[in-house]
Order: C-alpha cells, then sequence, then structure tokens
C-alpha cells in the first residue's frame, strides 16, 4: 500500500504544477486588464479630452488617433512577433520585456498635467504603453496551447477571460476610491492639478507589474528550439501562407473571420470612446466615469454568464446575431438619448450583450475550425481581430471632426456592428456534432 502511495506522489505533484501554472497565466490577465479598463477606456481617456486637449472635439479627434497608429503598428507587427512565439521558444522573456515597459510608460502619465502643453507627452507615452501591451498580449497568448490540455483549451481561456473581468472592476473601484476622496485625503494629492486622476496611472502601472508575477514564478515556458530569430520568421511566415490559403477551400470560415473583424471594430471602438462619449455628452466626472465603468463590467459580466447556455441551446452564430442586435438597438438609443436615466439604463443594456458577443464568437471559431488545425485557425481569428482595428477608431476621428458632433460620431460604431451582423447571417453554421 505504501509503495502505491509513493508511486502516484510525482504524478499528484505534477498535477499540482500544473495547476498553479494555469492559474497563474489566467491571473496575468487579471494583471493586464487595468491598462485597458482604466487607461484606454474610462479613466485617462476622459482626463486626456476633457482637461488636457484645448477642446473635448480635439481631444476625441487626437485620441482617435493615437488608437490608429497603435491598431496599425500592432496589426503590421503581430505576424512577425506571432513567428517568433511560434518558432523560437520561449515566451516569458519577451511578455517580461514588454510588460516591464507598459508599467513604466504608465506611471509616467502621472506627469501629464491638465494643460495643452501636456498634449504630445500624454499622446506619445500612451502610444509606446499600449504598444507595448498589445506586443505582450501576443506572447501571452501564444502560451496557451503549450500549458494547457488541448481538451481543456476553451475553459483556460474563458477563465482567463473572466479573471480579466474581475480584475479590472477591482482595479476600478480601488481608482474610483482614490479619485474621489481617498488620493486627497490620504496622500494629500492636490485636486486642482487633477493628481487624484493622475495618481491611477501609477496605480494601474503598480497594479499590472505585481499581478504579473505570478506568470513568471509559477508557468512553465517552453524551451528553446535553437532556431535564430531569422529563422524563426522564416518559418513563422511560411506556416501564416498556408493558413490563409485555407480560407480559399473554406468560405465560411472566410465569411465570419470578415464578420468579426467588423464587430470587433465597433467593439473596439466603443470600448476606447465609451468614456470620452459620457463626459463629453452627459458631462461626468472622472469619478462619474469610474462608476459607469464599474457598472458596465458588472454588466458584461453578468451577461455573458447569463447568456452561456444559449451557446448549446441555440447555436453560437445565432447567439452572437442575438448579442449583436442587443447592441445595434442599445448603440442607437445612447445616440439619440438626452436624459441621464435613459444614458445609464442603455448602457447597461448595451453593457448585458458585450460578453455574450465575444464568447459565442470563440465557440464558433472553434464549431468551423477543421480538425486538426485548430490552434492555426484560432491564430487567424485572433489576427482578424486586431489587423483592422484602427478602422473603427479612424472613422469615429474623423466622422467627430467633420462633423462636431459626438453623437454622430457614436453613430458609426452602431454602422460596424450592423455590417458584421449581416454578413455573419450568410455563415453556415456546422451542426453541433459535427
Amino acid at each position: 500500500m505504501n509503495k502505491r502511495t509513493v508511486s502516484w506522489q510525482p504524478e499528484i505533484e505534477r498535477g499540482r504544477r500544473r495547476s498553479s501554472g494555469l492559474a497563474a497565466w489566467c491571473f496575468y490577465d487579471w494583471a493586464n486588464s487595468a491598462f485597458p479598463t482604466v487607461i484606454t477606456t474610462f479613466i485617462f481617456a476622459s482626463y486626456f479630452a476633457q482637461a488636457v486637449a484645448p477642446t473635448p472635439i480635439e481631444g476625441t479627434v487626437l485620441w482617435s488617433r493615437a488608437l490608429t497608429f497603435v491598431g496599425l503598428t500592432v496589426a503590421f507587427a503581430s505576424p512577425l512577433l506571432g513567428a517568433v512565439a511560434d518558432h523560437l521558444g520561449p515566451r516569458k522573456p519577451w511578455i517580461f520585456i514588454f510588460s516591464v515597459v507598459c508599467c513604466v510608460l504608465t506611471a509616467l502619465l502621472w506627469f501629464v498635467q491638465p494643460a495643452s502643453e501636456y498634449l504630445f507627452l500624454a499622446v506619445g507615452l500612451y502610444i509606446a504603453a499600449s504598444i507595448a501591451y498589445q506586443f505582450a498580449i501576443v506572447f501571452y497568448d501564444a502560451m496557451l496551447p503549450s500549458i494547457a490540455p488541448r481538451k481543456m483549451l476553451g475553459r483556460i481561456s474563458g477563465w482567463g477571460w473572466a479573471t480579466g473581468y474581475v480584475g479590472g472592476l477591482l482595479c476600478l473601484i480601488a481608482c474610483l476610491w482614490l479619485v474621489q476622496s481617498g488620493g486627497a485625503d490620504t496622500f494629500g494629492l492636490d485636486v486642482g492639478l487633477a493628481e487624484p486622476v493622475r495618481a491611477t496611472s501609477i496605480f494601474v502601472g503598480l497594479w499590472f507589474a505585481a499581478f504579473s508575477l505570478p506568470l513568471f514564478l509559477f508557468t512553465p515556458d517552453r524551451v528553446a528550439t535553437g532556431l535564430n530569430l531569422a529563422e524563426a520568421m522564416g518559418a513563422g511566415l511560411h506556416q501564416l501562407r498556408g493558413t490563409f490559403g485555407l480560407l480559399r477551400r473554406n468560405p465560411p470560415i472566410a465569411r465570419f473571420l470578415i464578420a468579426h473583424m467588423l464587430y470587433t471594430d465597433g467593439l473596439v471602438t466603443l470600448f476606447a470612446f465609451g468614456g470620452i462619449y459620457a463626459a463629453a455628452e452627459f458631462g461626468m466626472e472622472p469619478a462619474d466615469i469610474l462608476v459607469f465603468g464599474i457598472v458596465l463590467n458588472i454588466a458584461a459580466g453578468g451577461g455573458a454568464a447569463a447568456f452561456s447556455w444559449l451557446d448549446d441551446a441555440i447555436g453560437s452564430k445565432r447567439t452572437i446575431i442575438l448579442a449583436l442586435a442587443g447592441l445595434i438597438l442599445s448603440g442607437l438609443g445612447l445616440v439619440l438619448a438626452r436624459a441621464d436615466w435613459l444614458f445609464w439604463a442603455l448602457a447597461i443594456m448595451l453593457g448585458l450583450f458585450v460578453g455574450p458577443a465575444q464568447a459565442a464568437g470563440r465557440s464558433l471559431m472553434a464549431r468551423l475550425a477543421p480538425e486538426g488545425i485548430e490552434t492555426a485557425m484560432f491564430g487567424l481569428y485572433a489576427l482578424a481581430g486586431k489587423a483592422t482595428a484602427f478602422i473603427g477608431p479612424l472613422i469615429l476621428g474623423l466622422t467627430v471632426q467633420w462633423t462636431g458632433s459626438q453623437r454622430v460620431g457614436l453613430a458609426t460604431v452602431v454602422v460596424f456592428l450592423f455590417l458584421g451582423c449581416m454578413v455573419l447571417l450568410s455563415v453556415k453554421e456546422p451542426p453541433a456534432k459535427q
């Protein structure tokens, strides 16, 4: 009996190490979610448009240009970084480098004071930090197939997504305390110089750095393949050409990726400019923007949980269409809404449909992917979500610049969601048994 017990100990220990490694990988999502939630969407974006830029309109336009530049850079560089991730070997050193760069540059946003002379400092720091953040995500995502059992890829990915929602929510709550009273009362920050608001950038940098540590300590990494950088890039580009060739033989996948590209452009734009719109059209202060972000995160998490059963009951395609229909209706309502209470009601409704649209998209990709090349297909799925992510912010910025209206700018988001829904209608979803 003792021998049998001893023989199982190595297996138990390996299972514990694998579990801790997977948990640490998911926790990185908790860490990095602070940057897009607080900096890109809710706090720094609205502070930049309202207090740093000469006017809110100019701030919105400049912010859209910054997001456009980031999107273009990431779109062109991601395939090469993906080649490195797939063929060079270790990913954690790259994640570490880009994470450190993002954390440091994010903390330096503290020096952006509420005056127009700090405009280009704000834009430059944000662009560099955002590019570093996106590059870290490329290598982080590439770790999943090598650390998770193949039969658990979807679950581990979903757990990471859910952990990110919780992390972003808790970071927003902490920043809300800092902005409302904690910053001035506890740390003696000057409200007149917007120091409590600016201090959120330091907090985000520290949050990202601290909660990233488990990934580097506990998650296993791949060993070096022996290829040099040039060889890894060549092998990766060759693989990409083969993957793109599959689209010619799989029209449903090609149409779904186009649909995904379109409605993702709408979602990316919505995330980036939601806080700016709330501040400009409804006069929300930074503390109000944080409450707004917290409510939307709760709504998105609740919607993802409530709609999860629909994916198996009615299919992924129908779930996405239902979610997009809800987003379109609530988005149109937000364009027309004037009363504060109606804005809040429609924003919560919109939040409820964001999670299902994202979660069911991943499920539909899994249903459509030919057997044996699922990883390559999900790589293409990720690329489709990033390749044109700059177009939505660019069009919104140009629309606001031409019309001088934030409301007309928000209407462009609805157009992207509608076009994505129309393309998705032509996708034939395979039966569940297939």
